[in-house]
């Protein structure tokens, strides 16, 4: 049969290529972003006491009107902003669903999208199937700011949608209010929708504020935001987030979301609705993942790599260059299988492979785990 591929530069992910990698060697993985320490006992409980009480069955499309209600609570709560449950919020397989059906609703053929790079892998391949054009705009390091007036340059009549992400992953930078302010006169009076990755809303440091647009009303009033339970409470392997959006934009993300999961894990979402009741388990987060970030910084503070900025994520980019002339891919295989250490190369955030020899560390992990792999690392 002959296939004309959607994707035909896609291939396997460097996440699950570095975990492999890592596996094979015996290596202390850092490279795919996810802890390795335990789910609250408490919400483990709430789940195993929902799968015996049944709660086994079909979930409603949008999800259970008790998860959504808390949702909302929490948006309130941490944003001042009034979403109402049953219009504006639907449960998804995790947040990466909830940008793919964002997109697949509202991309057409020939429409651009903005995104600024490096930036998740997910986006491009999102755009590329539903025949959109992605137009990446470069963060540069070691900052990693945005450049408004190349946003500017790079706005016309085909731009559809701009994707923003803060806390920004891989680079750990977060948006400011000046930048929201620079979003919003971009887009006023203009067509363009907002789709804004906060998955990472609650792993914020040094006392900064998270700047999400369901804080602005006009700025709302344009835009989807994913967000996503596994990474807030240590589960990225339930694959359970959601999407808020205005009524009329989430009719439209429902429409692809229900031929494509259509219906999320029942027990998770009626436990987790019972322990978003107390805040403080989300609230306290910041803390928790600052103090491992600190820990980490200063277990490697001797080594011979740059650290740069982190203000938020679980990630921490370093630069190599005084280190070695390897290309990042080559360099962070090397890391693996002779360090011990698996790591990810940053290139692979970008749509041109841009390579500046900076690797990607994930500190959600163990304290004990995070100083064996500082060891390695100070040695090289």
């Amino acid at each position: 049969m002959n296939i004309t591929s959607k994707l035909p530069e896609v291939g396997t992910t460097i996440f699950t290529i570095m975990s492999k990698m890592a596996a094979d060697h015996g290596a202390i993985n850092l490279s795919q972003g996810f802890p390795n320490f335990e789910v609250d006992p408490i919400l483990k409980d709430l789940v195993n006491h929902y799968i015996q009480s049944d709660h086994n069955q079909y979930a409603p499309m949008v999800g259970i009107p008790e998860l959504r209600q808390a949702i909302a609570k929490k948006k309130a709560l941490l944003y001042g902003r009034d979403i109402d449950p049953d219009q504006e919020i639907t449960i998804t397989n995790g947040a990466t669903e909830a940008i793919y059906s964002a997109i697949s609703a509202l991309v057409r053929s020939g429409d651009e999208v903005i995104i600024f790079e490096p930036a998740y892998d997910s986006y491009v391949p999102a755009i590329q199937v539903n025949s959109g054009v992605p137009r990446p705009i470069r963060l540069k390091s070691p900052d990693y700011k945005i450049d408004w007036e190349e946003v500017r340059r790079t706005v016309n009549e085909r731009t559809k949608l701009i994707i923003f992400n803060t806390p920004h992953n891989p680079t750990g930078s977060i948006w400011s209010h000046e930048d929201i302010e620079e979003l919003r006169a971009i887009t006023k009076g203009t067509d363009i929708f907002v789709l804004s990755d906060e998955v990472y809303q609650h792993l914020i440091y040094d006392g900064a504020q998270h700047e999400s647009v369901l804080r602005y009303d006009d700025l709302y009033r344009r835009s989807i935001v994913a967000m996503s339970f596994g990474k807030t409470f240590h589960a990225t392997g339930w694959r359970i987030g959601y999407v808020i959006a205005p009524p009329d934009i989430t009719s439209e993300i429902r429409k692809v979301h229900q031929f494509n999961t259509f219906s999320i894990n029942r027990p998770l979402q009626h436990a987790l609705a019972d322990y978003l009741n107390v805040p403080e388990r989300y609230l306290s987060l910041n803390e928790f993942f600052q103090s491992k970030r600190d820990l980490f910084v200063d277990a490697i503070k001797d080594s011979r790599f740059k650290l740069l900025p982190c203000r938020g994520t679980y990630f921490m980019l370093a630069s190599y260059q005084g280190i070695s002339d390897q290309d990042d891919q080559s360099f962070a295989r090397w890391m693996t299988k002779s360090c011990g250490v698996a790591v990810i190369p940053i290139s692979s955030f970008y749509t041109d492979d841009t390579d500046e020899h900076i690797i990607r560390f994930c500190f959600a992990k163990t304290n004990d785990l995070l100083l064996e792999a500082a060891s390695l690392i100070t040695k090289v």
